[in-house]
């Protein structure tokens, strides 16, 4: 059996796809946080709560009235991303005039309070979900579970889809016109609060999104986004706050990277992320996809 810079070629493709499959989620939960950010300048910490929330709510439609994954992949960013919008029409609306640190402290205690009532209800231990798409194929060199390769599919298409929206499109332009300059927005005859309450409640959807995409491979469990929203602030900080491809190049790159470590360097895998967001802020600040103001 040949090897690949010593490595058994199944490890190392083995680990890349697990570093594509994490990355996946980096991207899009980043992606939602970037959109968050961007428009509304709010930093999202319930980002990670809210993404644990869209894989309960997929849980208790299978568990609770036997709605099957395809449907809750649907159903659940619908319902986080409406309760999204209650959330900036009750509360965050309030806080958009102050410093960038109050948006930051009061969602962090929104997400502190929601894990809270899961882990009170559900206690900390994981609910298992079903592999909706069980089997996958051997390439040779490596076999790739279906799932999983639907997964990192389904996460490229809707990042790319959220960019070209944002980017490319007139909705997208007002959008961006709307965060720069709302008084003149508003004089087009558009509604700025509604534009900027659909968007966090878009955000909020991809946070949910991610979370149903997660379900099957990882444990449902009240404590899933705690353990991720820190690496996914590191994504963001790193491809640059507010930058929709930087959020999507670098939750992918991330993954691979964190893949590799785990292949070469097993003990640096945890901190290889925090590692590189120490050396760009360093070396550029603003990130390595974000704009100098």
């Amino acid at each position: 059996m040949f090897e690949l810079l010593g490595i058994a070629p199944q490890a190392l493709f083995g680990q890349l796809a697990v570093g594509l499959i994490n990355g996946a989620f980096y991207a899009m939960l980043s992606l939602g946080l970037a959109v968050i950010f961007g428009m509304l300048n709010v930093i999202n910490f319930t980002h990670g709560a809210q993404y644990m929330v869209g894989a309960f709510v997929a849980w208790m439609l299978l568990t609770l009235l036997n709605i099957p994954f395809w449907v809750a992949l649907v159903v659940a960013p619908i319902v986080v991303g409406a309760f999204g919008v209650v959330l900036e029409r009750l509360v965050l609306k309030r806080i958009y005039h102050l410093d960038h640190l109050y948006g930051f402290l009061l969602t962090f205690g929104l997400a502190l309070m929601i894990e809270g009532v899961f882990q009170v209800r559900w206690g900390s231990s994981g609910q298992p979900y079903p592999n909706p798409w069980p089997g996958g194929n051997d390439l040779g060199f490596m076999f790739l579970p279906n799932y999983r390769a639907f997964v990192v599919s389904a996460a490229l298409v809707v990042c790319l889809a959220t960019w070209y929206a944002i980017e490319r499109t007139r909705l997208g332009g007002y959008l961006r016109a709307a965060t720069e300059n709302p008084t003149l927005v508003r004089a087009f005859g558009i509604n700025v609060p509604r534009l900027i309450t659909l968007t966090y409640g878009l955000g909020v959807g991809l946070a949910a999104l991610a979370g149903v995409l997660a379900a099957p491979i990882y444990q449902v469990s009240p404590l899933m986004g705690t353990n991720l929203v820190l690496i996914v602030f590191a994504v963001v900080v790193i491809g640059g706050m507010g930058s929709i491809m930087g959020s999507i190049v670098t939750g992918f790159g991330l993954g691979v990277v964190e893949g590799l470590t785990k292949v070469f360097y097993p003990q640096a895998s945890s901190t290889v992320i925090f590692v590189i967001m120490a050396i760009v802020l360093l070396v550029k600040p603003a990130g390595l996809f974000g704009q100098t103001k």
